[in-house]
């Protein structure tokens, strides 16, 4: 269990610490934005006491340092400027570090030491000036005021009820629950009612469980995010609640009042034990389930809110507000995969059902199959919609990606986003990252010019490289592009016959010229860096695109930047196809690339070759013949059928013995037997138990374009 609750931490911190990234570049940008240095600082409070919570002191001890300076930040005695948002991030970078070696080493201990060195010799000065200034403000306050008076509380404070109820086994789970009431109290004036009627007799006490409740009354100018994040950490069996209480309203609260304030008894029984005429303590005890503790803790809240108002010149009473429940849970990715799994077996098992309805010629079973296909439909978007995560949560790892490639290159960049809130499936978008890693750092380096070469070129010296997403269909566009030099069609030329991947005299077009960077082992690079020049990155980027069933496209004005364009299917575990038969076996088309069914006439009435041509509606289409494509055995049918699709450029006729209908398809991955036939993506178990394989939209496309292209040059 301890394990357990450890990998917890880990995650919420690692989840933290992501978040805390964005919220330091955009502190850089603005470094006057008082919420976002506030979310800095909460960032850095949760993770310290968290990572003390579960014995992570190294990482407590080290981030109580940023802590201390973001703290200063908050009261307007330390600046935010570049050198120290370099800090913080080079602490926060340090602090993943830390999580995964404990017990640390004495080389991490080391860099920790020379971290929080870098942080107190930076506020040092600021300190002293700070001091100097409480001061002298302090001695023109005395000398300003007629007569000592008692200070008023804040404006802004706001007064919680807060209950308390940790569960037996807290303890072994790693938390300390005194801890966490210790902090509460930190965080403003806390009046803390201890309960522990649960508590059995010293010989029957487990010292691994916790016995004791509490209610804790607050009075904060924090936030209510600020109160929550005490208990981040906190497990599934213990509750917590969080409640304002209007202390205009609450003011001279009799005890039963509060009671019912607090739901602890409703307005009738209240009246009811009123009209006795006895003391309203000892019959709440008698007649209803309220307890003594109950009572004292109602008292002491009834004495917290007179306390406050007695201590505020001004009271200003705030409107009761309800609080809000969090609707959100964590679950973990794995759970999510299994859940698609299942969804994908009930898909294939449903298939079976219809087709056993069909066989059988059951009017009942064939409504159980309709009505089962209806459900899981429905299961099966619901399950997709949990897995789809805006894009923009990789987007943001690359303003970091970028501000160093910057200062590493001795160049001036910024980073725009567009379409963040895209969505795509998150297995997608973690396969994502290692691409566009590859094609942002080619941007910075061989894209974007130095500041000198783009004011000689009548440019703005500030380079931009744009991360753009959008939706296409079930497809999402994703595109890097950058306004610099552009790619120089010549020299990538020239590298291509030194390589040998090109002869001399073979005639390109640019598109042609530009596929060449994504040869294996191909740079333009004049020496070896860090970044690039090895060779390896763009062919591995191909790689890793294609493997997802995407396509990377290539857009460039020499002179005035480039653009990468990938193409990206929304999900890659469940699509709707479209069943066709060639021959004994069959295949699936995905529908989104399907535009229309249509009867085969061909304009050469003796095209018997793989290529041939249709009209349809005014337009001349090239088509393949997949069954001499797959070379099957037999004959052809007199009527054969063809599936216009498009590739989202163009449009190809795909010609098939027969259309069957529509199919609902879960994704199987291709074996190593079919691993390098062109055109197909994957395969599905149909309802009898036999296996279609998956058609290849855009490679099939490029199959057709490049045998019409060899028909041409012939």
């Amino acid at each position: 269990m301890l394990e357990q609750m450890n990998a917890v931490f880990l995650e919420e911190a690692t989840e933290l610490l992501d978040n805390l990234e964005g919220q330091l570049l955009a502190l850089e940008e603005d470094p006057q934005n008082t919420e976002t240095i506030g979310a800095v600082f909460r960032a850095m409070h949760t993770i310290k006491g968290s990572a003390a919570m579960f014995g992570f002191d190294a990482v407590s001890h080290f981030t109580h340092e940023i802590e201390s300076t973001f703290d200063l930040v908050r009261n307007g005695i330390v600046p935010v400027t570049h050198e120290l948002i370099n800090f913080t991030l080079s602490a926060r970078d340090h602090i993943r570090d830390l999580l995964v070696s404990n017990p640390v080493s004495p080389e991490l201990q080391a860099v920790s030491d020379k971290i929080v060195s870098s942080f107190q010799n930076y506020v040092a000065p600021y300190k002293k000036d700070g001091a100097q200034n409480q001061e002298n403000n302090a001695k023109q306050q005395t000398e300003s005021a007629p007569e000592p008076q008692k200070a008023s509380r804040g404006g802004n404070e706001t007064t919680w009820r807060i209950m308390f109820r940790p569960s037996a086994e807290i303890m072994k789970n790693g938390t300390r629950p005194a801890l966490l009431i210790k902090e509460l109290t930190e965080l403003g004036t806390a009046t803390v009612v201890p309960f522990y009627e649960t508590l059995p007799p010293l010989s029957e006490m487990d010292a691994e469980k916790c016995y004791f409740s509490w209610d804790v009354i607050l009075t904060t100018e924090k936030s209510e995010n600020d109160i929550q994040d005490v208990f981040i950490f906190l497990d599934n069996d213990s509750k917590v609640t969080f409640e304002k209480i209007d202390i205009g309203s609450s003011a001279n609260k009799k005890i039963g009042e509060i009671l019912v304030d607090r739901h602890e008894i409703n307005r009738a029984e209240l009246d009811n034990l009123i009209a006795q005429q006895k003391k309203l303590g000892q019959l709440l005890v008698e007649n209803t389930s309220i307890s003594k503790q109950q009572i004292q803790s109602a008292l002491a809240e009834q004495e917290h809110i007179t306390k406050i108002i007695s201590e505020s010149n001004k009271p200003k009473p705030s409107s009761t507000q309800t609080p809000q429940t969090n609707q959100s849970i964590r679950v973990s990715s794995e759970k999510l995969d299994q859940l698609i799994d299942l969804v994908g077996e009930m898909v294939t098992f449903n298939a079976r059902l219809g087709q056993l309805a069909q066989d059988m010629k059951l009017s009942q079973l064939t409504s159980l199959s309709e009505l089962s296909e209806r459900l899981i439909l429905s299961l099966r978007d619901t399950s997709m919609d949990m897995r789809m995560l805006p894009i923009g949560t990789i987007f943001s790892r690359f303003r970091r990606l970028v501000r160093d490639l910057s200062n590493e290159l001795g160049k001036n960049i910024e980073m725009v986003t567009e379409g963040a809130e895209t969505e795509l499936d998150k297995t997608v978008i973690e396969k994502l990252n290692d691409p566009l890693v590859h094609l942002i750092r080619n941007a910075a380096d061989h894209g974007v010019e130095t500041p000198d070469v783009r004011l000689a070129a009548g440019k703005n010296p500030q380079g931009t490289i744009t991360l753009s997403a959008k939706h296409a269909g079930a497809f999402v566009l994703i595109t890097i592009a950058d306004d610099g030099a552009g790619i120089n069609r010549e020299r990538v030329r020239q590298k291509g016959i030194e390589k040998g991947l090109i002869k001399a005299d073979d005639k390109l077009s640019d598109s042609e010229i530009d596929e060449l960077i994504f040869r294996p082992g191909f740079s333009t690079a004049a020496k070896v860096s860090d970044i690039s020049g090895r060779g390896v990155g763009m062919d591995v980027v191909k790689r890793n695109i294609t493997t997802l069933g995407g396509t990377i496209a290539i857009e460039s004005n020499p002179g005035h930047g480039s653009a990468f364009i990938l193409k990206i299917p929304l999900t890659l575990a469940i699509i709707e196809g479209m069943l066709v038969s060639i021959g004994k076996n069959k295949y699936v088309i995905p529908l989104t690339n399907v535009d229309e069914c249509l009867e085969y006439e061909p304009e050469d009435k003796d095209a018997d070759g793989m290529c041939s041509h249709i009209t349809a509606r005014g337009q001349f289409l090239p088509c393949i013949n997949m069954r001499n494509y797959f070379d099957e055995e037999g004959e052809a049918p007199k009527e054969e059928q063809v599936v216009v699709v498009n590739d989202q450029n163009s449009k190809i006729g795909i010609i098939v013995d027969k259309v069957i209908g529509n199919h609902q398809t879960v994704i199987k991955p291709l074996g190593k037997l079919y691993k390098n036939i062109e055109g197909l993506s994957g395969a599905t178990i149909l309802g009898d138990g036999s296996v279609a394989l998956i058609f290849d939209v855009f490679k099939l496309s490029a199959v057709v374009h490049r045998l019409e292209n060899e028909h041409i040059n012939r």
